[in-house]
């Protein structure tokens, strides 16, 4: 089923008829133009997401709010989709990883490291400076674009961005 063109005022303005990608997609998910020309808007993976973290983006469509928490990879979304608009659970989930902003609150010289503890796989770290506050450091290798760090920071500058966005 293909979704109708939405021919908002809004949507016009902003640029275009199709949807906008969001920062954001499922795991798993297949690229952005043909899974909105596949979903159905039904709901499914949302009431599926064991974490909540599923949420109705832009036209309706599923994205992930890492300010809920994080994805923890189950594919209970991706089984719960009766749509094929999902890779198979071999490949990788995306080519995601978390992008530290300028409100950082270590960055700007406050000692915080919400995000090192939330992050399980330990791709955050932070190297002692002398004579300054450690700054955090990113393992791309380790990181899995989970999203724990969005939710663990105090100051919400952290975002998950695709490779395509950094």
């Amino acid at each position: 089923m293909t979704s109708e063109p939405d021919l908002s005022r809004r949507r016009w303005l902003k640029g275009g008829l199709a949807p906008t990608r969001p920062e954001n997609t499922l795991p798993w998910a297949k690229d952005w133009p043909s899974f909105t020309d596949g979903c159905t808007r039904c709901g499914d993976c949302q009431r599926a997401c064991p974490e909540r973290i599923i949420i109705a983006g832009d036209g309706g469509f599923p994205v992930l709010d890492f300010g809920r928490g994080e994805c923890t990879f189950c594919g209970r979304c991706a089984d719960a989709c009766p749509e094929p608009l999902f890779a198979p659970r071999q490949e990788a989930p995306w080519h995601q990883l978390a992008e530290f902003g300028p409100a950082c609150l270590a960055i700007g010289g406050v000692h915080c490291r919400s995000c090192e503890d939330s992050c399980e796989p330990q791709a955050i770290r932070f190297r002692p400076q002398l004579g300054a506050v450690a700054r955090p450091e990113l393992d791309a290798e380790r990181c899995t674009g989970c999203g724990a760090c969005v939710a663990g920071c105090p100051a919400g500058a952290i975002k998950i961005l695709s490779q395509e966005q950094a």
